[in-house]
């Protein structure tokens, strides 16, 4: 078990040696987005900018102007709703060379209830023009992404949890790990499941529950939401009998209706199910009785799996 707020300090520093340009602005949760790693080594090129998110986003965007490299960070809900504004007009709008890179996104973040429990970010970040929107799946996958957000132009959004997860990847599994591009995890021919982020591991575990019971589940980690890869899910429709999506994310805006919209702008006739938090703002309690709640772990994925299939 790993934290991906730990690889992601790990790799900010790593990247910062690679790219002096490289900078890095935090909104006093540094210990918590694990951006004090990198201050701790360039405190020349890291900017505390205290509880003053909206002036953090312009303040990058004017560094990405003058030629540098900025990452924002903070917890998603202060990444994304606080500070829309500045992300669609001085990010988005001017595409600046800005990566943003939030933590503590979805449900699982537990007892701080809806107040901090971003699940709306995805669909924010996603009807934004010029906007990349990813979402890693364990410690390896967001090493290597932010290494990809580094090297790549234009604005970026990536979002990870609060709690550690195991590991899926081994470091060379992902040395052609492309933004845009879909992994198939595991092959099947019954149905696939569409998964980012937190919920790419509970898919892998409902596929070996379904294969006891004679489904053979395509996992697909679809880490980047936008630009997604459109080809990989037409060849799902195409190779598998059924799609779902599983995302710890609003059921509106995230991958989920990414996923809809191309079954319906190509005409794809396929059983499809959403799997995401409902319309509704989640309540206060422990991470995994929230993802019990609202029907985001193994158990609801095989569920739902058998009936789409059966």
């Amino acid at each position: 078990m790993v934290n991906p707020r730990n690889a992601y300090g790990e790799t900010l520093l790593k990247m910062g040696k690679k790219h002096p340009n490289l900078v890095v602005l935090d909104a006093d949760l540094s210990k918590s987005t694990k951006t004090i790693i990198f201050a701790k080594k360039y405190p020349e090129r890291f900017f505390e900018m205290g509880i003053a998110e909206a002036n953090m986003m312009s303040t990058a965007a004017g560094l990405a102007s003058c030629g540098k490299i900025p990452f924002v960070s903070t917890f998603a809900v202060f990444a994304t709703g606080r500070v829309y504004d500045q992300i669609r007009m001085d990010i988005a709008y001017s595409e600046a060379n800005v990566k943003i890179f939030a933590t503590h996104g979805g449900i699982s973040v537990g007892k701080d209830g809806a107040s901090h429990q971003m699940i709306e970010d995805l669909a924010l970040m996603r009807v934004l023009p010029n906007m990349t929107v990813l979402a890693p799946s364990d410690a390896t996958q967001t090493g290597k992404i932010v290494e990809l957000m580094a090297e790549s132009k234009g604005p970026m959004y990536a979002r990870v949890g609060r709690a550690n997860a195991p590991i899926i990847y081994k470091e060379k599994e992902l040395k052609d790990l492309k933004i845009g591009k879909g992994i198939t995890v595991e092959d099947g021919s019954d149905v696939s499941i569409i998964a980012c982020g937190t919920m790419v591991e509970p898919a892998l575990d409902a596929r070996k529950r379904l294969k006891k019971s004679g489904i053979s589940a395509r996992i697909i980690d679809m880490h980047t939401i936008k630009p997604l890869d459109v080809d990989l899910v037409k060849k799902c429709a195409k190779e598998t009998n059924a799609i779902i999506t599983a995302e710890e994310h609003s059921i509106i805006g995230g991958l989920g209706s990414a996923v809809a919209e191309i079954i319906a702008d190509n005409n794809i006739p396929i059983k499809f199910k959403r799997m995401g938090v409902p319309d509704k703002f989640a309540e206060s309690g422990e991470p995994k009785d929230l993802l019990e709640k609202y029907k985001l772990n193994e158990k609801h994925i095989v569920n739902v799996s058998i009936k789409l299939v059966k």
